[in-house]
């Protein structure tokens, strides 16, 4: 959160104006820049609202806390207000939700979604955004986690007479989501003295509600099978949800008009883009809506086949390549959803197609084609391969030439790396992926970061957090020569070799070898944990701990990195592709390395200058010693 004080305190803050410095200040240290205008805009207008009536209902004493963080996400509630329920005497919680609005209209198809004037693009209807922020809570924060009904949310638009919104509370129905306007201030002021008493304050409260344990998030892959099969495991909050009812509501339109769509949802790592798309997957099969999932990821898909259809043999059908569909009857499907399309390539032919499957038609063209409503989950900025075309503008390009309407929906929070925008901002900058230069790395509390001095430090490092109950895994950069498998039985080749420290890279097939599981697996199976992986089986995944060997192909020199395509060992690299294209697919290929890690990565370099600069950013002042599960 970025402050914490009692409602009286924030009241007399607002009026001096120091609150809103400090809250600016606040928001610099966690996120690394300045806020927006309209977000200190919002602070000046509303966080003084919300304290007035706080004391004018005489709960002056409840505590206040301003921009709170909800745990393993980097969205932020407005406010929290903790303090003593005033009949069962249990600690109480009141998510608030404030809006500036002066009006809005419910969406014409799906009133958890609606219009505000300022927007051009549906948003959720702030009823559903509480609701969901109260869910969310509960699901992750172990001080409330058996206690449902100590969270209670409201939204409150201060702005708004009850004509400008009144359609908005056809979703009203509970307590974890209701709407009060200007006009009815006084059932806002009644409603907060239902929930929170006025002869205690919430100090202590608010205390146990920032201690609870962050219960470990939910695992993609372990939840898989409970995602397509029978409900929903994952809490999808604002432009998550946004975007998945985006998608539902076209799916229902073209089955009734007869007419296509197309989606893409564009985000960075840990947006939530797997997530939504198997939740939509899950909801079409049980519609019974013919869907399938569609990635370029071999790992990804044989992952998603085992986990998923491990009880259902068909389950593991709605699994699918890009490729899969050169031959694919037009329309034949409802949807089609496309993870990781940023791995979209040219063509879905390769030497190993049938002459009469080589249609000549790119692989956008035929994933557009296959259903009437084509979903394409993307980031730009994991392009790793030459010849990945997977586009925003690709695609709109595609859709335009066959006249087909295309929304894109951006999601802009992220649940990977602890939730932490400060470090996916670090990463960036670090990269040179972003301009200003790398930044020294001020700890969060959120992510942890660690630079090894060695690689047997960091593998005895990552060993250490395993024994703690964590996953981890330890992924390069593609410097070393990765040998032909063993056969059955013989010992893995210690292909990445660093001094007398050397370990195999994951294997490539399908089959586990000497212990080690097959490549689709590494990631997800405890046994992956000797191997080295690379970005081509790292990519889509992640795990608790992550240690990323940056190798010679990414050296920093002077005052800037400097990419030596001679040291790299990826065959993809062939002699066409530019220096300048090199250089931007290795540097992607580290930031996806580097936010792999849910709570924490572990960082070497094979260069001796470059782990003096990572030093100097990561300068000692991180705790080597995380806390225990």
């Amino acid at each position: 959160m970025l402050f914490r004080a009692s409602a009286k305190t924030v009241a007399v803050m607002t009026l001096d104006g120091s609150l809103f410095l400090h809250l600016a200040d606040q928001f610099v240290h966690m996120h690394g820049y300045r806020p927006g205008t309209s977000e200190v805009r919002s602070w000046e207008r509303s966080i003084p609202v919300l304290a007035a009536a706080l004391n004018e209902a005489g709960l002056g004493d409840v505590e206040v806390m301003l921009e709170y963080a909800l745990p393993l996400n980097s969205k932020r509630a407005d406010a929290v207000l903790a303090g003593v329920h005033p009949v069962t005497g249990e600690p109480s919680y009141v998510v608030v939700e404030l809006k500036q609005w002066s009006q809005a209209l419910p969406h014409e198809d799906d009133p958890s979604l609606c219009h505000v004037g300022a927007y051009t693009h549906p948003v959720l209807n702030p009823i559903e955004q509480v609701r969901r922020y109260c869910e969310y809570l509960v699901n992750f924060n172990g001080a409330v986690a058996d206690h449902g009904n100590r969270v209670s949310g409201v939204a409150f638009l201060h702005n708004a007479t009850e004509f400008g919104v009144s359609g908005l509370r056809e979703i009203e129905g509970d307590g974890h989501g209701l709407l009060f306007t200007a006009e009815r201030r006084g059932a806002f002021l009644d409603h907060l003295r239902t929930r929170l008493s006025d002869k205690h304050p919430g100090a202590r409260e608010a205390d146990q509600l920032c201690a609870g344990a962050t219960v470990p998030s939910k695992q993609l892959m372990s939840v898989a099978a409970e995602e397509v099969r029978e409900r929903k495991q994952f809490v999808l909050l604002d432009e998550q949800q946004v975007a998945y009812r985006m998608v539902l509501n076209a799916v229902e339109k073209a089955k009734h008009a007869d007419h296509k769509e197309v989606v893409i949802v564009t985000g960075g790592p840990g947006t939530g883009k797997s997530v939504i798309a198997l939740q939509l997957l899950g909801d079409l099969y049980r519609r019974g809506v013919p869907a399938l999932h569609a990635t370029g990821s071999q790992s990804f898909t044989k992952t998603m086949r085992k986990v998923a259809g491990a009880r259902k043999r068909e389950v593991q059908d709605l699994f699918k390549y890009f490729n899969s569909f050169m031959t694919a009857e037009k329309n034949s499907l409802g949807a089609l959803i496309c993870d990781e399309a940023h791995r979209i390539r040219e063509t879905s032919a390769n030497r190993y197609t049938r002459a009469e499957q080589r249609t000549g038609r790119a692989q956008i063209d035929e994933l557009i084609d296959v259903a009437y409503v084509p979903v394409f989950f993307l980031d730009e900025h994991q392009v790793v391969r030459p010849g990945e075309m997977g586009t925003v503008a690709e695609i709109k390009a595609a859709a335009a030439k066959r006249g087909i309407r295309c929304h894109v929906v951006p999601l802009d929070s992220q649940f990977r790396c602890g939730g932490s925008d400060a470090y996916l901002r670090w990463v960036v900058r670090l990269l040179g992926l972003e301009q200003g230069g790398p930044v020294t790395w001020e700890p969060d509390g959120r992510m942890q970061l660690l630079v090894a001095d060695s690689p047997q430090e960091m593998e005895t490092l990552l060993e250490s957090r395993r024994a703690q109950g964590y996953g981890a895994r330890m992924s390069a950069g593609y410097c070393w020569r990765w040998s032909p498998e063993p056969k059955p039985g013989a010992p893995l080749p210690p292909d990445v070799v660093i001094g007398d420290w050397a370990r195999p890279w994951n294997l490539r097939g399908d089959r586990s070898i000497s212990g080690a599981p097959p490549a689709a697996l590494w990631a997800t199976d405890p046994a992956g944990f000797g191997q080295v992986g690379c970005v081509y089986t790292a990519q889509g995944f992640e795990y608790d701990w992550s240690g990323v060997i940056i190798g010679p192909d990414l050296v920093w020199r002077g005052d800037r990195w400097v990419t030596d395509r001679t040291k790299s060992k990826d065959p993809v690299f062939k002699k066409s592709t530019s220096d300048a294209e090199v250089d931007r697919l290795i540097r992607n290929t580290y930031k996806v390395l580097l936010t792999r890690g849910m709570v924490g990565t572990i960082v070497y370099s094979t260069d001796s200058e470059t782990r003096h600069k990572l030093s100097e950013l990561v300068s000692g002042r991180l705790e080597r010693q995380p806390a225990t599960v």
